[in-house]
């Protein structure tokens, strides 16, 4: 059976293309019905072969709300192909293209210390210029990094932590 990544992929991207200057709703809308798909009891009825795909995009949409309005047509089609398992990775990849479309990246920054707010303002500043997007920063505090940091953005990794730094040595001293 092919991964959860790669059957939501044409669909977030169909869904970016439908969505036109409407992505912030259409995200939203997502992240609604994605959450009303990790619904335990919904779950369960997924792959119950006595719930028509109808009955189950109903629920979809009622458990989501009105705000899932934007995305109605794209849950019953998931639900029709019996892909809505893959609502939550759908919703992941659209909004991966989202912000691609608007020309920002969410970007990870772990610390062995607490950053100050100048030195978040200064980082973020140089990621933009090195990533060439509007940088969303989220900054989280590991001590077992020693010193150093380890950014993520995208498939991007950049590991300037001593902990990675000494990785390697150990690494390079066993091969």
């Amino acid at each position: 059976m092919a991964d959860k990544h790669t059957i939501a992929r044409p669909y977030a991207k169909a869904a970016v293309g439908a969505a036109g200057g409407r992505l912030a709703q259409w995200s939203e809308a997502l992240h609604r019905a994605a959450a009303a798909c990790g619904d335990a009891q919904l779950a369960a009825l997924l792959h119950d072969p006595r719930v028509s795909s109808t009955q189950l995009a109903e629920l979809v949409l009622a458990l989501a709300g009105p705000d899932v309005a934007p995305a109605e047509n794209l849950v019953r089609l998931l639900a029709e192909n019996h892909r809505l398992d893959c609502l939550a990775e759908v919703s992941a990849r659209f909004d991966e293209l989202k912000a691609e479309a608007e020309g920002s990246i969410e970007v990870t920054v772990t610390t062995a210390c607490v950053l100050t707010a100048a030195q978040r303002d200064m980082l973020a500043a140089a990621l933009e210029r090195r990533l060439r997007r509007t940088v969303r920063l989220h900054c989280m505090h590991d001590p077992a990094l020693l010193g150093g940091a380890s950014v993520r953005a995208g498939d991007l990794v950049i590991d300037g932590s001593l902990r990675g730094r000494l990785e390697r040595i150990a690494r390079q001293l066993t091969a």
